[in-house]
């Protein structure tokens, strides 16, 4: 069982992702925004985070960031990026920031969501 966060500011889609994922087997919290998501992994680092890029307070990209130290540090959690925007630049910059996938969310269908998040928590 793996500890999962959620960083997802549609809270039906966020309730949607953690409901398959607790199906599986793995113990998931939610997070509306990136600053609530960065108090939550301060005080237990999750083992994966599905992370939005359009967030209020704190962008995804900005998460990474903070999480990351600008790319300067390793992540310990594995971070998969959920978003309904294909931007290039942002997708690189998302890599490069240390996310293993980039996934579109219309991809993310419950049987594609439990195989990339056992995927990334392989290794």
């Amino acid at each position: 069982m793996a500890q999962i966060l959620i960083v997802e500011d549609e809270a039906h889609l966020a309730e949607a992702y953690r409901i398959i994922l607790a199906a599986h087997g793995h113990a998931v919290e939610i997070a509306a925004d990136g600053e609530a998501a960065l108090q939550l992994v301060a005080q237990r680092v999750p083992d994966l985070i599905l992370l939005d890029m359009k967030l209020p307070r704190v962008s995804g990209l900005e998460f990474l960031r903070r999480l990351t130290g600008g790319g300067k540090q390793a992540i310990k959690p594995a971070v998969i990026i959920f978003s309904n925007q294909e931007n290039e630049p942002e997708i690189e910059e998302a890599y490069r920031l240390g996310a293993k996938k980039y996934i579109l969310k219309t991809w993310a269908s419950p049987h594609n969501l439990v195989k990339v998040v056992d995927e990334a928590l392989a290794g």
